[in-house]
């Protein structure tokens, strides 16, 4: 068991991007009760970034968490992008404060980031610390970012340390390099694609490195493959993977089964695997995943999906429901 394990964290994790304003404008009061209803759920993790809104998840998630007892959730925020003064360029994001991300794996920078983390989280602590996307910065976060990381840890003042991106090829040269407790993979182990259970899910199980999943819907893809305007990776999605994912649909509707049902659950069965995080938008999508998650599920559907050719037939698959 890895150290995240050793938190009091939970099957499903709440993303905190939709919390951030992700591609359209949240307001506090829906934040706060979305975090509620997460609460409710019987949600404990809690994973966030500078990034997300400029700084406006963190403050959203810190202030719905304030009225919780500390020691019966876990945050995950990250490392990377300091905020700095002044308006940045055009992103995801929108509505947002008046302050910009700078990429920065120093390891003053580094230490910075936190510091200012805990002070919009309005925390002592956070839980799990990340390196967040050094995916054209590498030689910077092993320089500075991971082995400040360690000092931190070392001093008491993160439990788990890591990284969080979404590819698995990276995460696997830092595993291999660094003394990491987890990793945030996103959207690369999925019921669409595994490819990273070899490169990197695989290598975690035997270091007892714990990895959280994120994008368990591929943007979109696995919670409804049939709209017009369904996306992968948050951009159109190719016919293939429409094809694909359609495919996949069709075996689970024989089943009675949700294809965001089976989605969410799928990487839950990997050794490696500690939790699956979604973002929601609302309480009501909060309370879909939750129910989602608990979905009774055949095993029948997993081996059918095997002989289809739309699941990997090495995979580890959950167990009958």
């Amino acid at each position: 068991m890895g150290r995240l394990r050793e938190l009091p964290i939970s099957r499903l994790g709440l993303g905190g991007t939709a919390l951030g304003n992700m591609f359209r404008a949240n307001d506090d009061a829906t934040s706060d009760a979305t975090v509620d209803a997460a609460w409710d759920a019987g949600i404990r993790l809690f994973d966030t970034a500078p990034l997300y809104g400029h700084g406006l998840s963190e403050q959203r998630l810190g202030r719905a968490l304030a009225r919780r007892p500390r020691d019966e959730f876990v945050v995950s925020t990250k490392v990377g992008r300091v905020l700095e003064p002044g308006a940045g360029e055009e992103t995801t994001f929108v509505d947002l404060p008046d302050v910009h991300p700078e990429f920065d794996y120093s390891a003053a920078a580094t230490r910075c980031s936190l510091e200012a983390s805990l002070e919009r989280l309005g925390l002592d602590r956070v839980d799990v610390l990340l390196v967040h996307d050094p995916d054209d910065r590498e030689a910077e976060a092993r320089a500075g970012a991971f082995p400040e990381l360690i000092r931190m840890r070392d001093e008491g003042l993160v439990h788990a340390i890591g990284t969080g991106m979404n590819q698995a090829e990276m995460p696997a040269r830092f595993v291999a390099e660094f003394d990491l407790d987890c990793v945030l993979l996103a959207g690369r182990y999925t019921l669409l694609e595994q490819g990273a259970r070899r490169v990197l899910l695989d290598t975690c199980a035997e270091r007892d490195v714990d990895v959280m999943i994120g994008g368990v819907f591929n943007s979109g893809l696995l919670a409804d493959p049939h709209r017009a305007d369904v996306t992968y990776e948050y951009w159109p999605a190719a016919p293939q993977f429409v094809e694909r994912a359609q495919q996949i649909e069709a075996v689970c509707r024989r089943y009675d089964i949700a294809l965001a049902a089976a989605a969410l659950q799928f990487p839950l069965a990997h050794p490696a695997v500690a939790a699956v995080l979604t973002g929601a938008r609302s309480p009501e999508e909060i309370r879909e995943n939750a129910s989602l998650i608990q979905w009774p599920i055949p095993s029948e559907l997993w081996a059918v999906l095997a002989l289809d050719g739309l699941l990997d037939p090495s995979a580890p698959v959950p167990g009958v429901g």
